[in-house]
């Protein structure tokens, strides 16, 4: 067993100060996986690395235990809290930019919904994922630990138990099916 199985155990039942040491040990690779993420999201210029790790870690270390065994799972589980921190920023970007509780004045000009934010394409994106989730909860959880988490295809197969080709297969499925959802 490794120290970081060791710690990871810990955590999982409780031990926030192995939870705050397992996340010392993986810091640098949660900042790689955000600045992945983030590149993807050009766009989002006021969401950096480091508030995406921050915040991540805040909502990891809030849950009562960290229900992850291993490397591989911890990665998969911080996709997920990353994909839930992504999202909500989202969300309140555009609420921001719809005014939030500001008086709202409808405008008559075809530009504005020509143009589309970037908060609203990661939204389309949750609400796709979830629609997935219903469906088959394994596509959605590779595209989870894909396109918000940045795992590649050996490491969401060691987080789910299955091969590298399976996971091939269930990200091009999972493609259709987000793209037809999408459209």
């Amino acid at each position: 067993m490794t120290e970081l199985t060791m710690l990871l155990a810990a955590a999982r039942g409780g031990d926030q100060a192995a939870a705050g040491q397992a996340f010392g040990m993986l810091y640098d690779d949660l900042r790689r996986l955000a600045r992945s993420r983030l590149r993807q999201h050009r766009t989002m210029t006021l969401l950096d690395t480091t508030s995406l790790v921050h915040e991540s870690l805040f909502k990891l270390v809030g849950a009562q235990s960290l229900p992850v065994e291993d490397r591989g799972h911890f990665f998969a589980y911080a996709s997920k809290v990353m994909r839930s921190v992504i999202v909500d920023f989202a969300r309140a970007r555009q609420a921001e930019r719809r005014g939030g509780r500001a008086e709202h004045v409808a405008l008559d000009t075809a530009l504005g919904d020509k143009l589309g934010a970037p908060e609203t394409d990661v939204l389309r994106v949750h609400e796709a994922l979830e629609v997935l989730a219903q469906a088959d909860a394994r596509l959605a959880q590779v595209v989870e630990m894909r396109y918000f988490g940045g795992l590649n295809e050996a490491e969401i197969a060691s987080a789910l138990g299955v091969s590298d080709r399976t996971v091939r297969r269930d990200w091009d499925k999972a493609r259709l099916l987000l793209q037809a959802a999408l459209e």
